[in-house]
Formats: C-alpha cells, structure tokens, sequence
C-alpha cells in the first residue's frame, strides 16, 4: 500500500480550494457565517479598549476628584497621586464613547452612573458574540455535513466505477480508510478548525490595526514576539503536517490488517497462525501509536511555547507602559495613560489567543489535507475500463461471441493472453481448460468487460463490446464463481441481488431450479432468513447453490461458470448438472471446471497454453487427437473418471493442486 501514496503532498492552497467547490450550494450559509465571524469578532476587539477607556473616562478622573479633596497630613501625597493621575485623563478623552464628564463639575454618582453604563455595554457585546459565535458555528457545522453527505457519495459512486484491476492492487481496509478515516478529519477541519482559524486570523489583522491606530511606536514594541511566534507556529505546523500524513497512511494500515484477519479467520485458525496474525496487527498497531504519538507531540509543545511568548509580550507591553507613565513621557507623540495600558495588555491577550489558536487548529487544517488529497486522489483515479464518449445502450442479444486476434495484458508489456481467436454461437456450451496460470479466467473476464484487450476486438452479436455501454453488457450476463459473495441480507433477497423486481414466486422457482430450495425451507426463517457476512453459517457448497439461484433468476443470454461446481459434493453436483441443463439451454456458456462431467458435455472446447489456445474441438475429438487435452486426460481426468466409476458417483474431477497466480489465469 505505501507504494501507492504520494512521497509529497500536493498544495494545501489548491486542495482547499477544491474542498470549497462543494460548498457553492451553501453561499448564502457561508455568507451569513462571514457575517457572523465579523460580527463576533467586532465584540472581542471593542472589549479592551472600553475596558481601557473605563479607566481613563471614569475610574482616574473619580478617583483623581477624590485624592484632591482629601485632608490631614497625608493631603500632600494624596495631592501629589491626583496630580500624577491627572496627567493622563486627557490623553484618552477624546475616545471615550460616552459623554467626557467634567472634573470640575461630575459628582461620584455621575462617575459611577458612566460607568454601570460602559459595563453594561461591554456585558452586552460579551453576550452577543457568546451568540454570534454559537449561531455561527451551528450554521458551519450543518453546511459541512451537507457537503461531507455528499462528498462521501461521490466516493461511493466511483468507487463502483473503479475497474476490478484497482481492487487486485488495493487493500479494501486502505480504501475504506478514505472513506471514513479521512472523512472524519475533513468533518473535524470544516466544522471547527476552519471557522476558528479564518475567525483568529480576523481578529489577529483588526487588534494589529487597533493597537497601530491608538499608538503606533507602543504597538510595535508590543508585537516584538510576534516574529518568534510566527516561526515557532511555522515550524510546528509543518512538522505536525508531515506527522499527520503518516498517522493516515498507518491507520489504513491497520483497517487493512484487521479486514483480512477478520475475513480470513477460517484459514487462520485452520493453520494456527493467530499468534502470527497478532504480531503483525501489534506491529502496524504500534506502528500507528508511534505516528500518532509524533504528531500529537508537535502540536502539545507548540501550545506552551506560544504561551511562553505570550506571557513575553504581556511583559513587555506592562514593563514598557509601566515606565513611560512613571516618567511622565510620551510615546509617538501620545501621553500613554493607565487605561492606554490596560488596553495593550487586553489587546495582547487578545493578540496571543488566536496565534496559540491558529497553531492548535491549523495543524488539524493540515491533517485535513491530507486526508482531503488521499480522497481527491481516490476521486482521481481514471478507471481502466470506461465507455467511449459515444458509447450506445447494447440491445438485448442472442449471445453469439466472437473474440477476434485478441490479446489481453494486466501489466502493460507482459501479455496474457496471445491472439486469441473463436467463436461461440447462441447456445453453445464452451469449456475452457488448461493448466493454472495458463489464461483461463482472463479469458471470462474480458467477456463483461472486467478488463480491457490490449489488441483484436471482442464482439457479441456483431456489437463490438468497447462501443457499448458497459452497464448494458453486464446486464445480459450471468456469472458463477468459485468464491460466491452473498451479502449480510436475507436469502430471498441475497437470490434477488441479479434482478431486483423479481416477485418471490420467481426467486424461489429459482431457487428450486438451482436445488437450493429444500436446504433453504429448513433454515429458521426460510427464505427471510438473514445470512450472516459473507453468507456465515452457510456451507460453501450451499452458498455456491444460493449463486447459481441468483444467476438463474436473472435469466442472462451468456452464462459464466467459473468452477461453480467445485465445492459440492458429488450428490449435490448432479442434482445441479440436471439443473444446468434447464438452465444452459437457449443460452451462450463458457465454462471452467476441474470436473469432467460438465467438459465432456460441453459443445465445444478449448485447450489454452501460455495464453494461447493451442486445441479447440469436442472432448471425444481432442482424445483422438492425442494431443495436449489427451495428456491432461491421462494424467488427471481418466484417474478421477475411474475414482469416481469405482464410488458410482458418476462423476470425476480433474485435480489442481498448483498455485494460483494473482493475475495470471
């Protein structure tokens, strides 16, 4: 699986960019939540200053009125504090947002009446933006499970488009991590990271243009560390990306360990590999940990750092106020007040929150990406088999198929099939035999179009089968395979699966053609029993009876059997060849069998070698041929036809015990 992931990721700008296409249904939403952010970002900038302008507009000036009229032998200092005071009331006057009192006038009541009213409004903007916040993250929140809703869809629809090749290459728990794995990150960026992110970066840019507009020289005194936290967030972000990227690639990892443990159980406890297995899932489990430890790390050490240099800058802004105020000196030409301070101190407070919060959040945006451009990836992923642009509906057949000079390759450059020409006419029974290896299953597969020829042409009814829609080919075809798939559902609707409309009359005619029906009625809930996955519960050759039900009910023109009789017993497999033969007749059949009985009577039969069909004709032709299909005969054939005269079983099979290739048969 590794070799299928990129070294290097693609642009965040570019796949955020194309993460927000699926958003242009939700502008007004959008807009709204713009709006929103604005607006609750509005209330956390004015709340410094008013704060600040709470001290210079009411508490100094009540405070200096009062120092004035005291008395005794401490008036002199008392006088010497107002005094001191006294120099920075007007400094911020003109700033007050209610009306400025006059010292000379303004009793205590009136100082404390401006007052309750500034806190009043600081309470409400604080209650407001508590809204404003919720409201806009309710509103991102059900906008991005709109576009998840759909984006996991469109996954789902390609991933049916996909070509069977893709799923011989990819593990189906790396591919099911997309779907949900690196959904869930998305979930987690566009719901809350991404609102708090563009939100922080708002509210950065506005206290930065406050702070320059009240006193520049002190703004840019305050901000000092801003470069440091710029570099630190720089640094832990990308180092968190990097980290983030492999916990994704590892978690598939482990999605694909435990699907194949689990869908493989049987064979594992049949050969006692379950300590094996267990070491191995620990292995890719701590191999996760390990990921997810890195990344989690990075973005735990970035916090205190920017903390750090916060408390720095929180410092820097006190100790700079504290002694021009001390020192009666100004700053860019303004008196810096006590309330000026305080501002600063509010605004680098406010200053610090979003950078430790763009840092947290964005390394959550970063993993997002990742896990955005492994979907997009997915999403771009160009099947191996797709319609022509001019691609037409194929109309109902007769099932007359030509193979033409074809040859087939699964790895560019190395054939499997080698000009390959016969003809097969509506009704034959065709028979593909050979050694493993030799071609045989490629053969079927091109047939419904699993795969591509890479030379000749493949016709049916004189329909080049590449110009036609593959949907409307495999609609007219039947398959049989050795490994039946039946699905966690019921058995009628598991028989049903080929021909959704069919009544239950119909599915369980079908049933009983394939001899399915008596094992089925025994069963605790008859046809509406629901099969366990994979059809749990069920013998393999009672699954593979349930298949050819469902291929029967179907009532396809070609039929495909590929050893769809090798895992019943004798008994059940002649049952089965009576059902085949209500069941072939009128339609085009190619058939792969170990067992002779269904070879023998097949019409006519091909003998493939190295990917080339080296004898063609009837079983009693090819013996007197003397031939290739005369040696396999002799070695195996007439030995299981003899084993199985001695049983009185009437039946023999023909014996494979070499290994199969992934793709070579």
């Amino acid at each position: 699986m590794l070799a299928q992931e990129r070294s290097k990721p693609k642009s965040a700008g570019a796949t955020l960019a194309r993460l927000g296409k699926y958003f242009k249904p939700y502008a007004v939403v959008l807009i709204l939540v713009a709006l929103l952010i604005v607006g609750s970002t509005f209330t956390q900038v004015q709340t410094p200053e008013l704060t600040g302008q709470a001290v210079d507009c009411f508490i100094t000036p009540a405070t200096t009125a009062r120092l004035s009229q005291g008395s005794g032998g401490g008036a002199g200092m008392f006088q010497g504090l107002a005094g001191f005071l006294g120099k920075n009331t007007s400094s911020s006057g003109s700033n007050c947002w209610f009306k400025q009192l006059d010292p000379k006038t303004a009793t205590t009541n009136d100082y404390i009446a401006g007052l309750g009213s500034l806190v009043l409004l600081v309470v409400g903007l604080s209650l407001a933006g508590a809204v404003m916040s919720g409201l806009m993250f309710y509103l991102m929140t059900w906008s991005s499970q709109q576009v998840l809703k759909n984006l996991r869809i469109e996954v789902f629809r390609h991933l049916h488009k996909l070509s069977v090749g893709y799923y011989a290459e990819h593990e189906a728990g790396a591919v099911m991590s997309r779907v949900t794995n690196d959904m869930e990150t998305i979930n987690q960026a566009v719901s809350f990271a991404l609102v708090n992110v563009l939100s922080g970066v708002l509210l950065l840019v506005w206290v930065t243009v406050k702070m320059l507009t009240l006193n520049w020289a002190y703004a840019l005194i305050s901000m000092a560390v801003v470069p440091l936290m710029a570099a630190a967030t720089w640094w832990f972000s990308g180092q968190a990306r990097k980290a983030y990227r492999v916990t994704r690639v590892e978690i598939g990892k482990v999605n694909a360990n435990l699907e194949e443990s689990i869908a493989g159980v049987r064979e594992v406890q049949a050969f006692g590999r379950e300590e094996a297995n267990i070491e191995a899932f620990r292995e890719s489990n701590a191999a996760n940990r390990d990921a997810n430890i890195k990344a989690v790390s990075y973005t735990a050490a970035m916090q205190p750092t920017l903390e750090a240099l916060g408390y720095l800058a929180v410092a820097i802004v006190t100790i700079t106020g504290g002694f021009m105020l001390l020192r009666g000196t100004t700053l860019a030409g303004t008196v810096i007040s006590l309330g000026l301070i305080i501002t600063f101190i509010g605004y680098m407070q406010r200053f610090n929150q979003p950078i430790s919060q763009i840092s947290v959040m964005w390394t959550n945006i970063q993993s997002a990406v990742a896990g955005a451009e492994r979907i997009f990836e997915l999403l771009d992923t160009v099947p191996d088999v797709q319609d022509q642009p001019d691609a037409r509906p194929l109309p109902p057949i007769q099932g007359k198929v030509v193979f033409d000079h074809v040859s087939a390759a699964y790895v560019p450059g190395e054939l499997v099939l080698k000009d390959v020409s016969f003809a097969a006419n509506p009704g034959d029974t065709v028979a593909i035999v050979g050694q493993t290896g030799a071609g045989k299953t490629t053969i079927i597969n091109l047939i419904p179009r699993f795969y591509d020829v890479v030379s000749g042409k493949i016709t049916i009814d004189d329909h080049n089968i590449a110009e036609v829609t593959a949907a409307s080919l495999r609609k007219q075809i039947g398959i049989v395979l050795q490994d039946t798939y039946l699905f966690s559902d019921t058995v009628m609707n598991n028989i049903r699966f080929g021909r959704p409309e069919a009544s239950d009359e119909e599915v369980i005619a079908a049933a009983r053609l394939a001899h399915a029906d008596n094992f089925i009625t025994r069963m605790p809930q008859g046809y509406d029993t629901v099969l366990g996955e994979h059809g749990a519960g069920l013998s393999q050759g009672q699954r593979q009876l349930l298949a050819i039900a469902r291929a029967a009910l179907a009532n396809p023109r070609i039929l495909i059997l590929d050893e769809a009789t090798s895992s019943v017993d004798t008994r059940t497999e002649r049952l089965i060849q009576e059902a085949l033969v209500d069941l072939l007749k009128g339609r085009t059949s190619f058939v792969i069998a170990h067992r002779l009985s269904t070879i023998r009577n097949a019409g006519q039969l091909l003998v493939v070698e190295n990917g080339e069909i080296v004898e063609r004709g009837t079983h009693s032709s090819l013996l007197a041929q003397k031939g290739v299909y005369y040696g396999l005969y002799m070695r195996q054939f007439r030995q299981e036809e003899q084993a199985a005269d001695i049983s009185g079983n009437g039946s023999g099979r023909l014996v494979d015990l070499q290994p199969r290739p992934a793709s070579g048969d």
